[in-house]
């Protein structure tokens, strides 16, 4: 008869879970603040066009693939150009927040490692809304890009000079893009499916939809990607869990199998003539 080693214990049940007021007011605090410092970015606007010229300048001097090149794929078609602008809407925070949910009931560990990050790459995101304003291509005229959340819609921005929920000229780094990566990272890494890599089809769709509505340069991805890459290399993740261990719950323990039980000495294995005792 065929063995297979059954799932070991789940790491929920071997890490203990962060008190859960305690991570909410946490989350939450670090939201307010995000939001806070963002407001105390606005108003700088020439600046904030200044530097985006000199950005599009420096990808044309790397020699980066135009904004509008991919722009033009989406706008074959409105209900593309639509669902583009519905995703930029409505996936960024519930996406990410979905991500948060899920570690923290499932894998604890890994939830407070990613919440490290997550914090981490924010706050320096931050520091640079602060010191580097920048227009996003969409409202640059040397790009040459239309506004689709403006023309097709939805748009979560309104005129620049009167919306005061958020700041437009905090395109530098695309915290779209480097929380979208952070997300497939993390669930690569806290868990053992074989399809676990699928889960980075999220961040190319970000970036496609983030370039693609002209709401960020590419720059702005490659930035964050920096960012996330210099805070995992500080913030290391927790080790994996014992071979054997079936991490992501759907029963396959992904090729571990037990270890062959030594046959009793003097005797030989099932298949051949057992000779207990027989020597000379």
């Amino acid at each position: 008869m065929n063995a297979r080693t059954e799932p070991a214990e789940a790491e929920s049940d071997a890490t203990p879970r962060p008190p859960i007021v305690r991570e909410l007011l946490l989350v939450a605090g670090l939201f307010l603040v995000y939001k806070a410092g963002r407001g105390l970015a606005t108003g700088h606007t020439g600046e904030a066009y200044r530097n985006a010229h000199d950005v599009w300048d420096a990808e044309r001097w790397l020699h980066l693939p135009g904004e509008g090149s991919l722009q033009s794929l989406l706008l074959h078609g409105d209900a593309l150009v639509h669902g583009a602008n519905t995703y930029y809407a409505l996936v960024h925070f519930p996406a990410t927040a979905a991500f948060l949910v899920w570690l923290y009931l499932r894998r604890p560990a890994h939830y407070v490692w990613a919440r490290r990050v997550l914090a981490a790459v924010t706050a320096a995101a931050l520091v640079l809304h602060l010191t580097f304003p920048l227009a996003p291509p969409r409202m640059l005229a040397e790009a040459g890009l239309v506004d689709t959340a403006r023309v097709y819609g939805p748009s979560v921005y309104g005129p620049p000079q009167s919306d005061h929920l958020s700041n437009q000229f905090a395109a530098m780094p695309s915290l779209h893009f480097g929380w979208a990566l952070m997300v497939a990272i993390g669930l690569v890494v806290a868990t053992r499916s074989r399809w676990r890599w699928l889960w980075l089809l999220h961040p190319l769709l970000t970036l496609t939809v983030i370039v693609g509505t002209a709401n960020h340069y590419w720059l702005d991805a490659l930035v964050a990607g920096a960012l996330l890459g210099l805070a995992l290399a500080v913030i290391r993740p927790p080790h994996r869990a014992a071979a054997g261990v079936d991490g992501d719950g759907d029963g396959d323990d992904d090729g571990a199998r037990p270890e062959p039980t030594p046959a009793p000495a003097g005797t030989q294995p099932a298949g051949g003539r057992t000779l207990v005792g027989a020597g000379r």
